[in-house]
């Protein structure tokens, strides 16, 4: 009963000392806490504001970018706060700078891999939707954030590459522009029409209307090939139309070729057999 009432009596002591300079750190904590809400959110949407406006800036970035920029607002704040009540924060600063180098050197992998992400998305050799080949990989690109990008090939699989590891690979992106060049084969034989299989093959891309007028398609024998003579075909179309022109091209020339008994000649080889030497005995 008597440790009870002296520690009541402690209590009373400490609060008739300390009581006002407590509340006092209360009201200017709250104080800091409502002006480091209001400021945070305006400082948080006018950086949000300036990145989408500059244009340079994907929203990966910027999400990242606003993200650090609203966690190290709050971390100042909350260092102030603790300053109000008397705390020591340089150990607690000297700590985390320890900390930080153990960190930073454990997951060195990690921060180039986020480093790597800024510089692509800085740069922007793709988004999500583009058909690209990476390192001898290629699908669309189905997500992509600080660490990493997710692409899906045309088989369906996923594949989950590092940044680090894109950034320091070839991109081809072929979705980075509006149209592509389909490039195709057909070979003739050497006795053929050159000219006739030319004007079949003119005649059938002008049948698909996804095949665009400007640029001209090309149409001219390319190569004098071991077994046929053989023609590059280059139709520009709309991305989107790649697949469908590659494919409908292919049959539908095979068809004509066919039809105008222009031969499709398959590698052959001539051999010429003279016979053995007669052996005579001995």
């Amino acid at each position: 009963m008597e440790n009870s009432f002296a520690f009541l009596n402690t209590m009373y002591a400490w609060m008739l000392n300390n009581g006002m300079r407590l509340v006092v750190n209360i009201i200017v904590s709250v104080i800091i806490l409502a002006a480091a809400k209001v400021i945070i959110s305006v400082a948080v949407k006018g950086l949000r504001a300036a990145l989408t406006k500059s244009g340079k800036v994907t929203e990966i970035l910027e999400k990242f970018t606003v993200n650090m920029v609203r966690k190290g607002l709050w971390l100042i704040a909350v260092v102030l706060i603790l300053g109000q009540f008397g705390v020591d924060i340089g150990p607690l600063v000297a700590g985390l700078g320890i900390t930080g180098f153990i960190l930073g050197f454990a997951f060195q992998e990690t921060i180039g891999n986020m480093l790597a992400g800024v510089m692509i998305s800085l740069n922007k050799p793709f988004g999500i939707g583009d058909y690209v080949e990476i390192g001898g990989v290629g699908g669309t690109v189905k997500d992509m954030d600080m660490i990493s990008v997710t692409l899906s090939t045309p088989d369906n699989k996923k594949i989950v590459m590092a940044n680090k590891v894109i950034w320091g690979t070839p991109i081809t992106n072929y979705s980075a522009f509006e149209t592509r060049r389909v490039d195709l084969i057909f070979g003739i034989a050497y006795g053929a029409d050159i000219n006739q299989a030319k004007e079949i093959i003119k005649m059938e891309m002008a049948k698909l209307s996804e095949i665009l007028p400007e640029p001209e398609p090309l149409v001219e024998v390319i190569a004098l090939a071991d077994s046929s003579v053989n023609f590059a075909v280059r139709p520009w179309v709309k991305k989107a139309d790649y697949w469908k022109v590659y494919f409908a091209l292919h049959r539908m020339i095979k068809y004509a070729f066919t039809e105008a008994d222009i031969e499709i000649p398959f590698p052959q080889m001539d051999v010429h057999h003279y016979g053995f030497p007669e052996i005579k005995e001995v």
